[in-house]
């Protein structure tokens, strides 16, 4: 019993650390907040994260390295995010603001992150995915996992419980809008082993997770915006069709905030 409950502070100590001192910040890009209900903390997806089949078509176009060319993705839909939000007048704290002053946050809150793919929600009349269990079954002898093709998208669940009431505790967000994964697919792509000849539009596919201060998932899935086969310009993509798909998750976050969901004292 005293073994547990050190282990237990250890594990507290280590999650504080990991976020710095619980002192008050408000990060809005150099602009006032407003009197808005809520506030939203955007936090980027890991860079490893980052699918992009068309990094070899924007580099023939624009020099770019393939990691130049992810940064400014991972950069410009968090961009993308806080004007969509600010439009809808909420608050905000992205976290790609400044990398330099918000590292040791990201970076604890990667820590106390994993993934899963699930089954896409519907929009319509959204449940937060649950954990599927395995079906399986015997045929001819041999145990054999039915396969399921419903789409699925990389859902973000925080292992640590004390991680958003934390940061909620630090930047008074009550929001939080966690970007998973980034995949651009090229035109004519039919699997993850197959890449377009040029026929048909590409696909920009956004994997997104939204929890509310008490850790409550109230939106997930995934946003979808095409966009044109001979388009390789990342600031006319990103201002283009992020900005879509922007608008498109703000809605669902606007749909979800139920009268129920309030902003803590």
């Amino acid at each position: 019993m005293m073994k547990q409950f050190f282990l237990f502070l250890i594990f507290n100590c280590l999650a504080f650390n990991f976020f710095g001192q619980n002192t008050t910040v408000s990060g809005t890009k150099n602009e006032k907040e407003t009197a808005a209900s809520h506030k939203v903390m955007l936090i980027p997806f890991e860079t490893r994260l980052y699918m992009g089949e068309i990094d070899q078509n924007i580099n023939a176009e624009t020099k770019l390295t393939a990691k130049e060319i992810k940064y400014k993705f991972r950069d410009g839909l968090n961009e993308q995010l806080f004007k969509a939000f600010k439009t809808n007048k909420f608050n905000v704290v992205d976290l790609m603001e400044d990398t330099t002053k918000y590292k040791k946050d990201l970076d604890g809150i990667y820590q106390y992150l994993t993934y899963e793919f699930q089954k896409v929600p519907d929009q319509n009349n959204y449940q937060p995915p649950k954990k599927e269990k395995e079906q399986k079954k015997i045929e001819k002898g041999q145990l054999n996992v039915e396969s399921n093709s419903d789409v699925r998208f990389m859902n973000a669940k925080i292992t640590n419980a004390k991680v958003v009431p934390i940061l909620y505790g630090k930047y008074k967000t009550d929001l939080f809008v966690f970007i998973n994964q980034l995949d651009i697919k090229a035109s004519g792509n039919k699997g993850p082993a197959e890449l377009g000849d040029g026929n048909g539009n590409r696909k920009i596919t956004v994997h997104y997770t939204v929890y509310s201060y008490d850790a409550k998932e109230i939106n997930s899935g995934i946003a979808e915006e095409e966009f044109a086969v001979n388009l390789n310009n990342p600031k006319k993509i990103i201002d283009k069709h992020f900005s879509k798909i922007a608008t498109t998750i703000v809605e669902r976050v606007n749909k979800g905030l139920a009268p129920t969901t309030k902003k803590p004292n």
